[in-house]
């Protein structure tokens, strides 16, 4: 029997639908600066490199096996493989080995990956069509805009509510993006968002599964389609995202709707994007990073009787597995990304294999890694104290982990992480001559020149 429920709801939202629409369709072609052209440069070529390391994945072959059943059509390029696949099933299978390795880049304000839902629907549809590079870095930038921004607007309750807020909100940065590439009138794009609005994707349950990496591509297939159903003709409520039943007000009781609006078009959210050193969840990094400077220092797992670990409590909630059996499991422990960081001096892909996460060497360091929450940190910071087995103590602080917005990575670190990805897959060659063209990708006349060199 149906039930009349009253829920307490905003009745006065400005009409944020519209307004997202009106941005996407009518802001110039390059309209930002020179520093946001060049994140939305490294956000692209970032995304490109973890895309193409993880086509091997046991996860991108099962994404393959099923995407082959429908018999798509050859439309774009699965990245790194020799295969075509039609566009939506490039966008999914694009967006699921661009996160799998986990370490694709991260709007630190909300967590969100969006490069991953965003950048894997605008390439499918460019290559498709043929369109430019200046296309692409277009519909980049107001695509990640339009999911970071409503990001903003619910998290962190959205989040804490349990939803993985870059497969929530990446449907609808990616039917941004592809609605701009498509050239929609205002009406069509806000159609598109409205579309998109009814199929946020994920749950923080799937976190170290293969359906984690999943919550991308299916965000980027699902913003594909909408923007496609919207230049059919396809409709939606004029007011999906901001209604009282609407998606932000039915996914979160945070509805700060400024964050749509202020400096819309003026700030732009691409320039809060960070790149990962280690491939595991972002709240980890400080801990390795603190980690990799006790190595530096000269400790040595055999010298350790004890390592001490103070963390904020979303640490230990999101990277509290003590005893993780594979890889996907290790990139949640933050047991394991400090045996990693100590051992090896680093935490790239390799040592989230399941060989390394089951290595007695590494099982024997984690068991000697002690966490405790301290909210009075911040969740981007750690302390940690190596407690050696002559009684003596080394502690480090590490309040800005490299890869964060006050520590970035360089472009010459950036390359050397695209080259470790994609050198493997494509050889040394290949690899050169992607950075080179996608250095100056916003010259390109027909983004099918870079696909090409991408396909194995």
């Amino acid at each position: 029997m149906a039930r009349n429920t009253h829920v307490p709801a905003d009745t006065s939202a400005p009409p944020v639908t519209a307004i997202l629409a009106r941005f996407v369709s009518g802001h110039a072609s390059r309209g930002w600066s020179d520093a946001v052209e060049r994140e939305a440069h490294r956000t692209f070529y970032n995304w490109l490199g973890c895309a193409i390391g993880a086509v091997y994945h046991e996860a991108a072959t099962a994404a393959l096996g099923a995407v082959r059943l429908l018999q798509p059509a050859p439309q774009a390029t699965m990245l790194g493989s020799k295969e075509k696949l039609d566009m939506a099933s490039a966008a999914l299978v694009n967006g699921i080995t661009s996160h799998t390795f986990d370490f694709d880049d991260t709007h630190l304000k909300t967590i969100i990956h969006p490069a991953g839902p965003v950048a894997s629907a605008v390439l499918a549809l460019a290559e498709h069509r043929g369109l430019s590079g200046r296309a692409v870095i277009d519909a980049l930038v107001l695509g990640i805009d339009v999911a970071c921004r409503i990001g903003n607007t619910m998290y962190p309750d959205h989040y804490d509510r349990g939803w993985h807020i870059t497969g929530s909100t990446g449907m609808l940065g990616a039917a941004a993006g592809c609605a701009r590439l498509l050239g929609l009138d205002e009406k069509k794009t806000a159609m598109a968002l409205g579309i998109a609005a009814s199929q946020p994707v994920g749950f923080r349950e799937q976190f170290g599964t293969m359906t984690k990496p999943f919550h991308p591509g299916g965000a980027a297939r699902a913003g594909l389609m909408s923007a496609l159903m919207a230049s059919q003709g396809f409709t939606a409520s004029e007011r999906a995202l901001e209604a009282p039943r609407g998606f932000v007000q039915v996914a979160s009781d945070k509805r700060a709707w400024n964050e749509v609006t202020d400096e819309l078009g003026e700030r732009f959210e691409i320039s809060f994007n960070t790149y990962k050193p280690f491939a595991c969840g972002i709240v980890i990094h400080p801990s390795i990073d603190a980690c990799v400077r006790l190595r530096e220092q000269g400790i040595s797992a055999d010298q350790v009787e004890r390592i001490e670990l103070r963390v904020h409590s979303l640490v230990l909630e999101l990277t509290g597995k003590k005893e993780p059996k594979d890889g996907l499991q290790g990139k949640f422990s933050v047991y394991h990304g400090c045996a990693a960081g100590l051992l090896f001096g680093r935490a790239a892909e390799e040592e989230f294999s399941d060989a390394v996460v089951n290595d007695p060497r590494v099982v024997a360091l984690r068991n000697k890694v002690q966490a405790t929450v301290d909210d009075s940190i911040d969740e981007a910071a750690v302390r940690v104290a190596a407690v050696l087995t002559d009684g003596s103590r080394v502690e480090v602080n590490v309040d800005h982990a490299i890869g964060s917005m006050e520590n970035p990575l360089t472009d010459a670190q950036l390359e050397a992480k695209f080259a470790s990805l994609v050198v493997p897959v494509l050889g040394q060659a290949r690899a050169d001559e992607i950075t080179r063209h996608c250095r100056t990708l916003a010259s390109m006349t027909d983004i099918r020149t870079l696909t090409a060199l991408c396909a194995g």
